[in-house]
């Protein structure tokens, strides 16, 4: 099988609590489902337990209602766009929990999110608690979209690690490889080596490999210093506007995660940022 076919995303689940922080998620997932016809499904995960409606139900109700009027929003925005929206409320008392249970319900291929929410304590998180918790336990690939983000037209940054898993290193790069070929754009493939210069260049070199493959117009970038730095400053030299990075792993144990340099270069990059994952298999 090609390569580049992992890449193609043809079930999109927005999450999004239609916040103002969610605006640039939603707008970039009517985009994508659009440019590619497909339907979009969206959740909205309300936080509720049997014990908040049982000794607050006035409060309970009042959040059905807002859930209701975000519906109803959201599918006046599908409408114009000519998406066919199916949007459900899940409800349960971890907002990160019920979206990666309707991820795995549905089989997506790729969760489309905003990057935070509202400030105040968490201000100074530079990616949101929760959608951090998606990412660290999400079944497929993860889109975190800023809110002033619009779809990507100008270039695509693969952001990779030397000393990554090389499954996750082709993934990761068959992907990024794949939309700069379908969007038209050309492709920046980066490698901060960090003292291993010969990891880096391989890995670069795969990339490019591929990329002429595909006929896709490829960069190589071989950088030294903190990995976040460099990735936000190649993307804006290069002026791309989509990032792709992988997820980590811990060999020994099998645990996801998202590690400190990934939410740094979610939270700084100010551009959509993909978080590739392979898909889970459907049982």
């Amino acid at each position: 099988m090609d390569q580049t076919q992992s890449h193609s995303f043809n079930r999109l689940l927005l999450a999004t609590e239609h916040s103002e922080y969610d605006a640039g998620a939603e707008r970039l997932a009517l985009a994508m489902a659009s440019r590619r016809r497909l339907h979009l499904a969206a959740v909205l995960p309300l936080t509720s337990n049997p014990e908040f409606e049982a000794v607050a139900p006035q409060l309970a109700a009042q959040a059905e209602s807002q859930a209701a009027v975000h519906l109803k929003a959201l599918q006046t925005a599908a409408d114009a766009a000519g998406v066919k929206l199916l949007c459900r409320v899940r409800r349960g008392p971890e907002p990160d929990q019920e979206i990666i249970a309707e991820a795995r319900a549905l089989g997506s291929d790729l969760i489309i999110a905003r990057r935070r929410g509202k400030r105040g304590f968490f201000a100074r998180l530079l990616v949101g608690e929760m959608v951090s918790r998606v990412v660290a336990h999400a079944p497929c690939s993860v889109l975190l979209v800023p809110r002033a983000a619009t779809m990507w037209t100008r270039g695509v940054l693969l952001a990779l690690d030397p000393h990554a898993d090389t499954a996750q290193q082709a993934l990761q790069t068959a992907t990024a490889v794949g939309v700069a070929a379908e969007c038209g754009l050309a492709l920046h493939a980066l490698a901060v080596s960090n003292g291993d210069d010969a990891a880096a260049q391989s890995v670069v070199n795969r990339a490019v490999a591929l990329a002429v493959k595909e006929q896709v117009v490829c960069h190589p970038y071989i950088r030294s210093g903190r990995v976040h730095e460099q990735v936000v400053a190649v993307a804006d030299a290069a002026n791309a506007d989509l990032v792709v990075i992988g997820r980590h792993s811990a060999a020994l144990s099998g645990r996801t995660f998202l590690g400190g340099t990934a939410q740094k270069v979610i939270g700084l990059a100010e551009r959509p940022v993909l978080v590739v994952v392979e898909q889970e298999k459907l049982q």
